[in-house]
């Protein structure tokens, strides 16, 4: 059997695609090119598969090739116990998962010596198979047959008891049986769960669930994980139940279906009631446990995938945020006992001055601070300030309000920046060696600076896990979120594009090919030598080969180097296209670069040759008209309403401007100004179901909502992205009148515009910590 061939033909069923795609995909992976590389520069390979495509191919590659290790490992494993005939070898063959292959193996796992193999030694098998065949037999007449006290059976009892044992065993490792039973729990069960005695007040926060069931089904991940994380801090207790319990006596379902398997039946015979007591038996002591660790584990893994998938789709939004771009920045860190750091970077984000001023208590320097603000923003020319959403923050947006205000003449716009992660890089190695004369906390204020100018630069020299926009990330499987976060920032990084004279290690170490010691020999080539002037100068770089000069080349740019093409995304491989083009219109490069009608009147094709093919030539005249595009969308900034500083200065009704700062499964979180993020539930979004919040928002939106309700004690807000709307979400009403559902949570919105807002009010597009997200939503 070829397996590889049997792996491909899956993926490519899966995707929908040609095997002769998948085919070429995997060679190219496995060759060591990146996905970004393949989407990018290898469309006729793969029939353009894009980036998403790839990523679903090398993930599913990664498990079908996992399963097929483990497939080889069971065969081998049965094969040394003599158990392995040509039935068995087909049926461990045509195993399509993990969970079947394991279901098939479980007769076969060694394991510890059970009841039914002790039982077995004893001789008590032969009493099993025939009690099974033949239920007239007298079950206690043929078992004393079997008693005997030196094999430890001591009274026909005990025989029974030890037959038992052994067709409990055989009933919960019917591969089929159990396959069977699993899905069927899966599409009725449901999870009940219960507060613990005495822990209602230490585990509020889970007050939701203290008395909650739902379908299986119907669970969205982030109440899967809260039960699970509640459950983990001995809160809450949690029950899988296999369906709602049944009003009528007699077998469930689930023990028809086992007697079924096995020709059971209470017809009236001497050992039938024996047997049904045994099938009921092995359903509830055996079978029922082993499936709710399977639909627990399925749950979880359920729960999981959702939740790096928002993750991962979150931080994708909140890395191609737009950037401030080259405008001098002033960065504070908010602080109230320690003062709050100021950090002014120029257009390039290097460091032109720091400062601690004092404006909050218990020093108060209120004027002397807006005196030592107004003269960093004059002597460098300031015309952005950002500050850190974190402790004080509110307090230090007023104080930028005021220097606003005090100094029209510097035409000055305040911005407020999501600070998560922010004291991670302030304390790593890089910031250590990229701003060793600064304190660590002067080196927050920078970062602050920064993110606005240009976040994806920023934030790449953070572990994607500490910028914190996922949802119970900490409940997560590290590896698997680990791998998808990677993957986003690398598509991002090069999706964008990277100049190579000005990126940070950091930075270049997210280019498709560039590892981080290999980002490190370019930083230091360049700090020896001068900037790059081409890219035929890369390969001058120690450990830079062929293979890294091709994954990494194409993602490079070199502004005002010696060849124009070198600042877009052409890759050098195809440069002779170019220079062909160049000959059939006349002139140099640099006159067809954005002449977006000589370029519009070339035909593709006819630059079509044996190794660029017309999505590769279509791409390069795309790329010409214009050169190295930002891919990511133009700054704008919003306005927080006037008067409206803390929770209770909301009231239901109240129209609001806000920022999008997460977006989870059931709603989205947006800042409008009070220190606490409202949440617009799903319901809320739209007037159409909404199948997915981030079909309607993503980080970083500014948006337009109402305020619907306003809980104080319990800090919770909720919003509606429909303006019309009167009352609480018709979701969140509902959910507040089932005892047994959990609450809606509060809204969160989307829209744009605002009244009555601030002069020059900002905030930035950015994430706070999905944690953090969920207490300043009161829902933690």
């Amino acid at each position: 059997m070829n397996v590889t061939k049997s792996v491909e033909d899956r993926i490519a069923e899966e995707l929908g695609v040609q095997e002769r795609q998948v085919r070429a995909a995997v060679d190219l992976l496995d060759g060591g090119s990146t996905v970004p590389f393949i989407a990018r520069y290898r469309k006729e390979a793969t029939g353009a598969l894009d980036d998403a495509q790839l990523r679903t191919l090398e993930e599913r590659l990664r498990y079908l090739r996992e399963l097929e290790e483990r497939r080889t490992a069971v065969l081998e494993s049965v094969r040394t116990q003599g158990k392995l005939d040509a039935a068995l070898e087909a049926r461990i063959r045509e195993a399509d998962s993990k969970a079947r292959l394991e279901d098939i193996y479980l007769p076969f796992k060694p394991k510890r010596r059970t009841k039914a193999q002790i039982a077995r030694e004893a001789g008590l098998e032969p009493l099993a198979d025939r009690l099974l065949a033949d239920p007239g037999v007298e079950p206690l007449a043929a078992a004393a047959a079997f008693a005997d006290a030196e094999k430890g059976v001591a009274d026909a009892a005990a025989a029974l008891e030890g037959a038992r044992a052994v067709l409990t065993e055989r009933f919960g490792e019917d591969a089929d049986l159990i396959g069977e039973l699993r899905e069927r729990m899966w599409s009725r069960g449901r999870v009940v769960a219960k507060v613990r005695g005495g822990k209602e007040e230490a585990g509020a926060k889970f007050a939701d669930y203290f008395d909650f069931s739902e379908p299986f089904t119907q669970l969205p991940s982030h109440r899967v994980l809260a039960m699970l994380r509640g459950e983990k801090e001995e809160v809450l207790d949690l029950v899988l139940e296999p369906e709602e319990p049944s009003q009528t006596p007699g077998p469930t379902a689930y023990e028809q279906s086992v007697a079924r398997r096995f020709g059971i039946a209470d017809r009236g015979r001497p050992a039938d009631k024996w047997l049904a007591d045994t099938v009921r038996w092995a359903w509830r002591t055996r079978i029922l446990v082993h499936l709710g660790i399977d639909l627990r584990l399925r749950l979880r893994q359920a729960a999981e995938d959702e939740a790096v998938r928002v993750f991962a789709a979150n931080l994708r939004d909140l890395l191609l945020a737009a950037p401030a771009g080259t405008r001098a920045t002033m960065g504070l860190d908010p602080g109230f006992r320690t003062g709050v750091k100021v950090a002014v970077v120029d257009a390039t984000g290097k460091v032109a001055a720091t400062e601690t001023i004092y404006p909050h208590v218990p020093q108060q320097k209120w004027d002397a601070s807006l005196a030592a603000l107004a003269r960093l923003a004059r002597e460098h020319s300031v015309e952005l300030i950002a500050i850190g959403n974190g402790t004080a923050s509110r307090e230090t947006d007023k104080l930028a309000a005021d220097l606003i205000a005090r100094h029209p003449e510097l035409k000055l716009t305040k911005v407020m920046v999501s600070e998560a992660g922010a004291s991670v890089y302030s304390a790593s190695a890089f910031a250590s060696q990229e701003l060793p004369e600064l304190d660590v906390s002067l080196r927050g204020a920078v970062s602050i600076a920064r993110r606005l100018q240009d976040p994806l630069a920023e934030l790449v020299k953070i572990d994607p896990k500490s910028i914190g926009v996922g949802q119970y990330q900490h409940d997560l499987s590290e590896s698997k979120l680990s791998r998808s976060l990677d993957a986003v920032v690398e598509d991002c990084v090069n999706g964008v594009g990277v100049d190579v004279n000005t990126a940070s290690t950091p930075l270049l170490s997210r280019v498709s090919g560039i590892s981080s010691g290999l980002a490190e020999n370019i930083v230091a080539h360049r700090d020896a030598n001068g900037p790059f002037r081409s890219r035929k100068a890369l390969k001058d770089v120690a450990r830079l080969g062929p293979k890294a000069f091709e994954q990494c080349a194409g993602f490079l740019r070199i502004r005002d180097g010696e060849d124009p093409l070198d600042a877009s995304s052409v890759h050098p491989e195809a440069y002779p296209v170019v220079r062909a083009m160049v000959k059939t219109t006349g002139g140099e490069v640099a006159s067809l670069i954005g002449n977006t009608a000589t370029l519009r009147s070339l035909r593709p094709a006819d630059f079509v040759n044996d190794s660029f093919g017309l999505p590769t030539v279509t791409d390069i005249l795309r790329e010409l008209e214009k050169p190295g595009r930002d891919p990511r969308p133009a700054f704008k900034t919003a306005s927080f309403k006037e008067g409206v500083e803390k929770i209770g200065d909301l009231t239901p009704g109240m129209l609001l401007e806000g920022v999008v700062t997460n977006v989870a499964a059931f709603g989205a979180f947006v800042d409008v100004g009070v220190h606490q993020d409202g949440l617009v539930h799903v319901s809320a979004m739209s007037k159409t179901f909404v199948k997915d919040p981030r079909d309607v928002v993503k980080p970083g939106d500014i948006v337009r909502v109402k305020v619907m309700d306003v809980d104080i004690p319990r800090k919770r807000i909720s919003l509606t992205l429909r303006l019309d709307d009167e009352g609480a979400p018709p979701r969140e009403r509902a959910e507040r009148s089932a005892p047994r559902q959990r609450r809606g949570n509060g809204g969160g919105g989307s829209g744009s515009g605002g009244t009555g807002a601030r002069p020059r009010q900002a905030a930035a597009p950015g994430n706070d910590a999905m944690a953090d997200a969920l207490r300043r939503a009161g829902l933690l």
